[in-house]
């Protein structure tokens, strides 16, 4: 069963790329096994509020930054 953790997946992802970053060295500067942040990123495992915090942390971006939806037109 997937699970749709939009938007905040897709802008983990696109802030990996963005920064460069490896998927799995944000996981464990998260306090993540790369297995359980690869499942929450890629919607097979809730991102609860707490994740929030700790990849927003991770990312070294707002934890608001995670929910924003590209603003069509803008």
């Amino acid at each position: 069963m997937k699970i749709n953790n939009s938007p905040v997946s897709d802008n983990v992802i696109r802030i990996i790329r963005e920064k460069g970053l490896k998927q799995c060295a944000v996981a464990q500067k998260a306090g993540y096994s790369r297995q359980i942040f690869g499942n929450m990123i890629n919607n097979n495992r809730v991102i609860r509020p707490d994740d929030v915090q700790r990849i927003a942390a991770a990312l070294e971006v707002n934890a608001g930054d995670l929910f924003e939806t590209e603003t069509l037109g803008a």
